[in-house]
């Protein structure tokens, strides 16, 4: 099937030459040969009849003179044809090796091509490339429609381009699209088309360029430029270029974004030092030196930390790093990246504060830290190197069996050999230790698991005992003063007790007794006179036992406190107290803002009842000083001072001094004693106003 290519300066072919040539020739042939035809038979004619008479001889002359023209004129035919014949058959035999070259050209293109009749948009030729990509058959190919290779969705659109095909045939297009395999799978295509003539009809011819994979690695490119930006952005790094002929630089979007400034919109050069603000004199300096290094032309290896300034005035660290290269032209760059180590500078920041406060700590602990490997000391904290009498550095090296007595050896071994569990904070035991000198102590050994030195080891925290021991036999010491302080107590309360029964007997029965004589005496009695004498001793009798009651009721509880209040009570107190006694007292007992809980008020009452009874009977002061005062923030202030002998705090201490703090702590409060032999006493109270109800409890088991 020949092809003509038709475009805007159509090609001529042998076949059209020798077209031309056969036409002409063929006119000029017929026309010669009736001429030479016309005049032959008019010459020979007249030539035969003039010559010969005889009509049989004539007919024969005219026989002998078509068989010479017959003869005559197929020779001068052959003649006249056989160039163009030989002609014809040089230009059939180039147009058939043309015809063969196109269609090889065609068939063995290994790109795919196909042609398709413009008017009915059918496919009338496929080659075998276009026949394996779209997976059709040369014969099912064949007749379908140019639509069949678009996915659905498309014919409008292949519609359109068609009929603007029809319009301009000789338009050569190039486009891209989306087609369909036969198998339904949806490839993208580069299609570029030309018209051609088929059988005198306009076609295109189709090739098509399979830009899928080309499209996959490009969009796989761009998805790795997108997770390049995005590791970028979230390292908060951007790159950079300065051009060492002009000192100007070029930054990334992600530069503008961590200086806080608004990337521009196209590509733009800056001075160095215009974007990049130095966050102090220094930084500017070595900005300066930096700069000057990467314009000299000479080879830059750059990796700084370079404190700067954003946008917003924020001070940022970050981390400069240059290399000396080219740019996608070769012409000579400075190839760097600017990073935002802010946090990092920080957290490294915190982290030496935290490994130096860790340090410290394990310094200044009171227990003694020893890591171990392979039964050897490799780190000794000041503390137990203390604590196993050695000194400096001597204790490191030093093998187990040094630290360990030989009794609590195989326990220490079974301890370090124990997996530590992850949710626990490490096993513990009891072993007797040794010190450099040979002396022992009982210690508490726990153990965990550390790296050190690269290697794995076992950290071994060493307590000492002796101490917690001593502490634990003064505890029990105290313990037993505690009870016995609780059974003097209880025979206190019982003396008291007892005391107030016998007043109640003695006193208070007694005259209860003489006054039910006197009232029998004055039934009995008949003189008046003397029956007024025993009604006015009865009477007599009466108010001094209502007398003693009230100081036995008062001295148990007073009312004032119930029902004047804290300052009321405390102005009586002190009143009866020093009311015979040659100490001065001198009170300055405030107004307080707000009236306490009951359970203040008769703790605090108590306390300075004691301690103001403890100045009289103990101290043999010449002076005692009552303060009750507000000190703000829902507190109040006891003050009592004496200057009378004092004595040691530290000593043997009374029952008294005992409840008294008890009273303190029990709803609340603090209570603190200043004493020295011959120095006088200041006891200080310092109460809230009020008081958790539990705390109240503990205060109605106090005298």
């Amino acid at each position: 099937m020949p092809l003509q290519p038709n475009g805007d300066t159509p090609m001529a072919t042998p076949s059209s030459g020798l077209g031309d040539a056969l036409r002409r020739e063929r006119r000029r042939v017929v026309l010669v040969y009736l001429l030479l035809a016309i005049a032959w038979v008019a010459s020979s004619d007249a030539a035969v009849y003039a010559i010969v008479a005889d009509p049989r001889q004539a007919a024969w002359l005219q026989t002998a003179k078509g068989l010479f023209f017959i003869f005559a004129s197929a020779t001068l035919l052959y003649l006249l044809l056989r160039p163009f014949g030989a002609n014809l058959l040089q230009v059939t035999t180039r147009l058939a090796a043309s015809d063969k070259r196109h269609r090889q050209a065609f068939v063995g293109n290994p790109g795919p091509v196909l042609i398709y009749d413009l008017q009915t948009a059918r496919i009338l030729d496929a080659n075998p490339s276009a026949c394996t990509l779209f997976g059709w058959e040369r014969e099912q190919l064949l007749g379908q429609p140019i639509g069949c290779l678009w996915p659905p969705g498309a014919e409008a659109q292949l519609d359109a381009k068609l009929e603007q095909l029809r319009e301009h045939p000789e338009q050569t297009c190039v486009l891209r699209s989306a087609l369909q395999l036969r198998d339904g799978t949806v490839r993208q295509m580069e299609l570029r088309s030309n018209a051609i003539d088929v059988d005198e009809r306009p076609a295109r011819l189709l090739i098509v360029i399979d830009r899928t994979a080309e499209d996959e690695a490009l969009a796989r490119r761009d998805q790795a430029l997108a997770r390049v930006e995005e590791a970028h952005e979230l390292a908060r790094i951007g790159a950079w270029q300065l051009d060492p002929a002009t000192g100007l630089a070029s930054f990334s979007r992600q530069v503008y974004l961590l200086l806080g400034r608004r990337p521009p919109q196209a590509r733009t050069w800056h001075r160095f030092d215009e974007l990049l603000v130095p966050a102090d004199a220094a930084t500017a300096a070595m900005t300066e030196q930096l700069l000057a290094g990467m314009s000299s032309g000479e080879p830059v290896h750059v990796d700084v930390l370079l404190p700067l300034l954003g946008m917003d005035g924020r001070p940022l660290m970050t981390h400069l790093r240059a290399e000396s290269g080219l740019d996608d032209a070769g012409r000579p760059r400075v190839l760097g990246t600017l990073q935002d180590v802010t946090e990092r500078e920080q957290s490294r920041r915190l982290l030496r504060e935290r490994e130096e406060q860790f340090r410290e700590l394990v310094r200044v602990l009171p227990d003694g830290v020893v890591i171990l490997s392979d039964e050897h000391v490799l780190y000794a904290n000041a503390f137990a190197v203390r604590l196993f009498g050695y000194d400096g550095h001597t204790l490191l090296g030093e093998p187990l069996q040094a630290l360990v007595a030989e009794s609590g050896l195989s326990s220490v071994r079974a301890l370090l050999r124990e997996r530590v569990p992850e949710d626990t904070a490490g096993h513990a035991i009891v072993s007797s230790m040794q010190r450099v000198d040979g002396s022992g102590f009982q210690a508490g050994l726990s153990v965990g698991e550390v790296r050190y030195g690269g290697r794995d080891c076992r950290l071994l925290i060493v307590r000492d005992l002796s101490d917690t021991e001593r502490t634990r036999i003064a505890l029990e010491n105290s313990n037993r003063e505690l009870h016995a302080m609780a059974g003097r107590l209880f025979s206190l309360q019982e003396d008291e007790r007892r005391a107030i029964s016998r007043d109640l007997h003695d006193d208070i029965g007694q005259a209860i007794t003489a006054i039910k004589l006197s009232a029998w005496a004055a039934l009995d009695e008949e003189d008046g006179a003397r029956r007024r004498e025993d009604l006015q001793q009865i009477v007599g009798l009466a108010d001094s036992t209502v007398g003693k009651l009230r100081d036995l009721s008062m001295l148990l509880r007073p009312p004032q406190l119930d029902a004047l209040g804290l300052e009321a009570a405390l102005r009586w107190q002190a009143g009866v107290l020093f009311r015979a006694s040659q100490t001065e007292l001198l009170a300055h007992i405030d107004t307080l803002p707000e009236r306490p809980d009951n359970a203040i008020e008769q703790a605090c009452f108590r306390i300075a009842q004691e301690s103001l009874t403890n100045a009289l009977r103990h101290a043999r002061a010449s002076q005692v000083m009552l303060h009750l005062r507000d000190i703000g923030q829902g507190r109040l202030h006891l003050q009592v001072r004496d200057d009378g002998e004092g004595f040691d705090p530290h000593g043997p201490r009374g029952l008294g001094l005992i409840v008294m703090r008890e009273r303190a702590q029990s709803v609340g409060g603090q209570l603190r004693i200043q004493s020295a032999p011959g120095e006088g006493t200041l006891i200080e109270l310092h109460l809230p106003y009020r008081v958790d109800t539990r705390s109240t409890h503990a205060l109605e088991h106090l005298p």
